[in-house]
């Protein structure tokens, strides 16, 4: 979960994920990369557009938001 900056482990985000906890839930992946190796339940945000694509898609200031980056380095 990220809250102000705030982040949680690989574990915690896999727990919420099988709890169907309520978050939206963001990978910043190209779009290649995104269709193959996505989390389930995760919305795709281009590398280029992170803040403007989750404003559009989250309207609740207040709504809990993991952003999850992935490299494959």
């Amino acid at each position: 979960m990220t809250t102000h900056g705030a982040s949680i482990s690989r574990d915690e985000l896999r727990a919420r994920i099988e709890r169907r906890d309520v978050f939206f839930l963001f990978e910043v992946l190209p779009e290649p990369y995104f269709r193959k190796h996505h989390l389930p339940g995760a919305r795709h945000v281009p590398p280029n557009d992170i803040v403007g694509t989750v404003e559009r898609q989250v309207p609740e200031k207040s709504a809990d938001i993991v952003v999850y980056c992935w490299d494959e380095h």
